[in-house]
């Protein structure tokens, strides 16, 4: 086996040529044999396995940059640069990340996680290397998808200033962006739409169809303008920007890859290569189905079929029937997602209501700040939204929504630790990004049917700014026995006792129900409370529990600062109430990749954990 060969960073610049085609096959192999257990992003892997060989074979790595964006298709990456016996333990607790980390290989010269970084990443580098008179190559790969984020763009006005060589590799799966764009397709489509260009074809046309054999020559020229379009057009825009375009080239095809890279090598100057490639390629499952081999659970290799067979239903399974539903009763309803469909539920709503649907692209700024249209226009927006992927668009949520005050109902989706795909994705930061701005109201709820009763209330009874967060995974069937109506701002309060007093938000209900369980069992008086508002926080319970508790105890998963249990803290001080409280919360500081029990333990969320402090500090008291 050539794989064999392959354990030191840069071996594969010791193979003989004749060999890489095996070693792509073999590497393919390789993936799907081990993401099969582990789980992974397993098509856009397969897809880059030969572009991946030709980068490391035409460059000097690691002394030369290369920075994938996002970084979930760098497994070749990582194997070619010695890190094919960390596979066993990829995306585990401990483990390898699913994406470049510097602090793992100085072969991944900058993190990635989010869409649309890379040129910019890149164009850092070469300017600092040109300021300080150093010499190496930076390379930045690109997705077609990720050119939907408007920060590439960006980028790649900037870079086309560069008077030095800048290497951007476009890594095309889907030909999105050889449709008709650039300089070139408005000057053809000005003159096509002009009187003379049709009296002229219409004439030509006409004549050619009189001739013998005349339909077969209008055929040929037909298909000869299109290929000539299809020359000129993908390319015209980046060279209008002031960068060298090379390409389309096979992205499958090594050879031709090595050859482009060898070219743009000595280009002066920034350099766009345009590679085309299919994504699952050599594994058909994930070639007829890329969207669902893009991030898999374990999988038998045979059938590409999941290996859980109970599959349970999800909190982002909740939303989707629940959106749906209201939707059929109000056709105001309208619902947005920035390239996620399927991982956040919408699929079936864009099927049910297509005119009502809008997938934007990765473009989460533009995404909010279109919802904010949208309802200024007397629609009522939802956008279903990864809660790490909110990040981006802090701005527009502030100025373009809540400034306004604008019914935008946010659907954050993976909030919490969201487990294998590390800091870049924990959900850990929106209760405190949200909680900075006014007219945002924040809800959490604690169960299935409290997320549709959560979504219900944000849309039907309520007008403004609207964040309902819930976590990734199984939905929370307890505590159906509880179940009042959603009232503004207000907590749910499940049992009131005295001593100590449980306030936990969303996800951290099962939790907090589980650690008075166990108190309850060594004789202590605990009540237990579902806050269901961040923001609003429902101040009357807080009275109450000072009443008759010594220690209030905040329980949410996410960090301390900003969080909720710092605003109920700030509120226990100003107020000058005689209760403790202590706050259970994620620390300030980034998570990194393992299975989600495993980090809530490492982190002291979970209900052993959370037992041992509040005995401890109530005991202190």
């Amino acid at each position: 086996m050539i794989l064999e060969k392959i354990n030191k960073p840069n071996d594969i610049k010791k193979l003989d040529p004749i060999e890489y085609n095996q070693l792509a096959d073999e590497i393919r192999t390789f993936l799907i044999e081990n993401i099969s257990k582990t789980g992974g992003h397993l098509a856009s892997n397969l897809g880059v396995v030969e572009l991946t060989m030709a980068l490391h074979i035409v460059f000097n790595l690691p002394q030369d940059k290369l920075i994938w964006d996002v970084g979930h298709q760098s497994y070749t990456h990582k194997i070619l640069s010695g890190r094919k016996e960390m596979f066993n333990d990829l995306r585990k607790f401990g483990g390898m990340s699913g994406f470049p980390k510097r602090n793992e290989s100085n072969f991944d010269a900058f993190d990635t996680g989010h869409s649309s970084t890379s040129i910019s990443a890149g164009l850092g580098y070469v300017c600092a290397r040109d300021i300080q008179k150093e010499h190496y190559n930076v390379i930045s790969v690109i997705g077609d998808g990720a050119l939907t984020g408007g920060m590439a763009y960006e980028a790649l006005n900037n870079a086309g200033q560069l008077k030095s060589n800048f290497i951007i590799v476009l890594n095309d799966n889907k030909m999105s962006i050889s449709k008709n764009v650039g300089g070139v397709n408005e000057m053809l489509s000005n003159i096509r739409s002009s009187d003379s260009y049709y009296n002229l074809k219409d004439s030509v046309v006409n004549t050619l169809y009189k001739i013998p054999g005349g339909h077969k020559l209008v055929d040929s020229i037909k298909h000869t303008k299109s290929n000539i379009k299809q020359i000129i057009l993908p390319g015209q825009m980046f060279l209008d920007m002031g960068l060298n375009y090379l390409g389309p080239v096979n992205g499958h095809d090594i050879e031709k890859l090595i050859k482009l890279f060898n070219i743009a090598k000595r280009i002066d100057g920034p350099c766009l290569i345009h590679v085309v490639t299919q994504k699952g390629h050599g594994y058909k499952p994930a070639e007829r189905n890329p969207s669902k081999f893009h991030g898999i659970a374990p999988f038998d290799i045979e059938t590409g079929n999941l290996l859980n067979k109970n599959p349970k239903t999800t909190y982002t399974d909740v939303f989707s029937k629940t959106i749906c539903a209201l939707a059929k009763n109000d056709n105001k309803i309208a619902a947005v997602t920035a390239a996620m469909p399927d991982g956040t539920g919408l699929r079936k709503f864009s099927h049910w209501f297509p005119e009502r649907f809008y997938d934007v692209g990765i473009a989460e700024e533009h995404a909010t700040t279109f919802c904010a249209g949208l309802a200024a226009g007397g629609l009522k927006p939802v956008f279903a939204v990864y809660s790490s992927f909110l990040q981006r668009a802090y701005d527009q949520i502030l100025h373009d929504v809540c400034i306004q005050q604008l019914h935008v109902v946010f659907a954050i989706d993976r909030a919490g630790l969201v487990g294998s795909d590390g800091e870049t994705h924990q959900g850990i930061f929106d209760l405190s990004y949200l909680g900075t701005i006014p007219n945002m109201s924040i809800f959490a709820p604690k169960n299935d049917t409290e997320l549709a009763a959560g979504l219900e209330f944000g849309l039907m009874n309520y007008n403004g700014p609207f964040a309902i967060r819930y976590p990734r995974g199984k939905a929370c069937t307890r505590f159906h026995e509880f179940n009042e109506p959603v009232e503004y701002g207000k907590s749910e309060v499940l049992y009131m006792e005295k001593d100590i007093a449980l306030l936990a938000v969303g996800s951290m209900v099962e939790t907090a129900s589980d650690v008075r369980d166990k108190l309850k069992k060594k004789g202590y008086n605990v009540s237990l409370i579902n806050a269901r508002f961040v923001k609003p926080i429902d101040t009357t319970v807080i009275h109450q529990c000072a009443d008759n508790h010594q220690l209030l105890v905040t329980l949410e998963e996410n960090v301390y600062t900003g969080g909720f249990g710092e605003r109920v803290c700030h509120y226990v001080e100003e107020s000058c109430l005689k209760i403790k409280v202590l706050n259970i919360s994620l620390p300030d500081d980034y998570v990194e990749h393992g299975n989600v029990e495993i980090l809530k333990a490492e982190e002291g969320i979970d209900a052993e954990s959370v037992i041992t402090r509040v005995e401890s500090f109530y005991n202190n008291i």
